[in-house]
């Protein structure tokens, strides 16, 4: 399938994305230029998307963009950040043509307005292998004010926001053609999966309240346990209060929890407060219009465990997605 060159390729449906960005330099240049406010420090994250592993083929090309934003857009939002910009590097196969191309430039420019988002530039290559999209994005916090994983204490409870379980239960729709499940509800869930939704809003208020943060990237147990290993203490998390996204029930039956915490692709915050900002968490919650549940709390000890209604341990096949 014909598409333009290399140059052509960015003159035409990237250029116009880094207009906004006056160190951009238009993409003329090998490299950009950013300049965090005064008091204000950068916070730099990356991730890559790749064909049939983060985004099926016959996914919409708007989507496929506005994901691949999205998912670093989920990164900034859990360090507390405001975005800023952010490269992009595309490994193209031969299949994506200039009807493709058009609809991805559309996508990012679609998010870019929604999030105050700017390309600053990136690098376009031929792949033999699945389309690959690579983006490293760029956001500011107050100095010293960046969430990091470190910081959960024992005594602390456990929260995350949104719905969990939509992205792991819209991707085997996909796969799987939608088993049994009424329209509506396989529509939400392949939504959720496509298209999840960064808690820019939620991120900004929870600085100086959660000792501990992350984003729902791999499955809320792997996730949360990440911030128990950093933070070297132990998270409990009790399975009758995760907040299933609606339609995993009908999906998944008796397996609905065990499934939705451990699926990935939720793209949630999921983090740590002391018990005395309970209060203070929920007002927050109120002001960015985001859900948040408490899900747990921070013990002593080491690890992570998800417990019934007795207090038992549940034993889960895994924690979660691995890439390797």
């Amino acid at each position: 399938m014909s598409r333009p060159s290399e140059f052509e390729l960015i003159a035409r449906f990237f250029a116009p994305l880094a207009k906004a960005a006056p160190g951009a330099f238009g993409l003329t240049d090998d490299a950009a230029i950013l300049r965090p406010s005064a008091g204000e420090e950068l916070v730099v994250t990356a991730d890559a998307l790749v064909e049939g592993v983060h985004f099926l083929r016959d996914d919409p090309a708007e989507t496929v963009a506005r994901k691949a934003l999205r998912v670093n857009l989920s990164d900034l939002a859990a360090k507390g950040a405001k975005p800023l910009g952010y490269l992009l590097v595309l490994a193209l196969p031969d299949w994506p043509g200039t009807d493709w191309l058009a609809a991805f430039a559309k996508g990012l420019a679609e998010d870019q307005r929604k999030y105050g988002f700017v390309l600053h530039g990136g690098d376009t290559t031929a792949t033999p292998g699945p389309l690959c999209i690579a983006v490293t994005a760029f956001g500011t916090v107050p100095a010293g004010q960046m969430l990091r994983r470190a910081g959960a204490r024992p005594g602390d409870l456990a929260f995350v926001s949104g719905g969990i379980g939509g992205g792991g239960g819209g991707v085997q729709i996909l796969k799987n053609n939608r088993p049994g499940i009424p329209p509506e509800i396989a529509d939400e869930l392949v939504r959720r999966y496509r298209l999840p939704e960064p808690r820019l809003a939620l991120g900004a208020k929870l600085r100086g309240l959660a000792s501990a943060a992350l984003d729902v990237s791999d499955g809320l147990i792997a996730d949360l346990g990440h911030i128990a290993e950093v933070s070297g203490v132990h998270i409990a998390v009790e399975a009758a209060r995760v907040p299933l996204v609606a339609g995993l029930k009908e999906l998944w039956a008796g397996e609905a929890v065990a499934k939705a915490v451990t699926a990935g692709d939720d793209y949630e915050i999921a983090f740590t407060a002391p018990a005395s900002a309970r209060a203070q968490i929920l007002e927050a919650a109120r002001q960015s219009a985001t859900p948040v549940t408490e899900i747990g709390r921070v013990e002593e000890g080491e690890g992570i465990a998800l417990m019934d209604a007795s207090g038992r341990e549940i034993p889960l096949p895994r924690q979660g997605y691995t890439h390797f």
